[in-house]
């Protein structure tokens, strides 16, 4: 599969797993590409765990809305507010997320294991901005799903244990790739979809865990 066309790839899948009117939390990089592929009569209540509920499409410089000052997202960069949307302080912000009120977050990762563990928030050794509130949209959210790329420069990222330091323990409910979707079930990994340009011998050799294929795996394309 081209690079170019990855994250492309793997937000469009993760968009089919919303429904209209649901209240979604996306972290920074490549889940912010989801919405672009929701497929029509679907929209979302966009979650910002920076204080925005009803987040907007991403403003260019130019436009009426354009305030790179004051309305940024997690990850710094400039964010809008949609119609209807509005702003809240810190305390009800994390109380959505806490109070389970947040139906989907999807997050990144730098490893998730077998067991549903996710660590995506610091490599020791190495400077890093600070959590965020990954910790509690891990925990908080009703649903808590990584999509990434299957691995970082050849290695493998979805292991049998993770090893670097935690966001959230026992936490990630499937993992969505450019190979495959993968569920966390009591039992470990089990592949429910496959992209046909993989093979299952492929998936497993770029996966570091035991997979479990499902009896009707389906092809992650329509």
């Amino acid at each position: 599969m081209d690079k170019n066309e990855i994250k492309a790839f793997i937000a469009k899948r993760c968009a089919k797993e919303l429904k209209d009117g649901d209240v979604v939390n996306l972290g920074i990089g490549l889940p912010t590409m989801i919405p672009g592929f929701l497929p029509e009569g679907v929209d979302l209540v966009i979650h910002a765990e920076l204080g925005i509920v009803g987040a907007g499409a991403t403003p260019k410089e130019g436009d009426a809305n354009y305030d790179p000052y004051h309305v940024v997202d997690a990850g710094g960069n400039v964010a809008s507010v949609a119609f209807g949307g509005g702003f809240i302080d810190s305390a009800t912000n994390f109380g959505l997320i806490r109070g389970g009120h947040v139906d989907a977050c999807f997050l990144g990762a730098l490893e998730v294991d077998q067991e549903g563990n996710l660590a995506n928030w610091i490599i020791p050794g190495k400077r890093m901005p600070g959590m965020g509130g990954a910790m509690d949209l891990c925990v908080g959210a009703r649903n808590c799903i990584v999509c990434m790329e299957h691995t970082a420069k050849g290695n493998p990222k979805i292991l049998e244990k993770c090893r670097l330091p935690l966001t959230a323990s026992h936490c990630v409910k499937k993992i969505i790739t450019e190979m495959c979707v993968l569920e966390v079930t009591p039992n470990g990994l089990l592949m429910t979809e496959i992209n046909p340009e993989f093979t299952v011998d492929q998936v497993k050799a770029a996966t570091a865990a035991p997979i479990t294929v499902a009896e009707n795996l389906k092809s992650m394309i329509d």
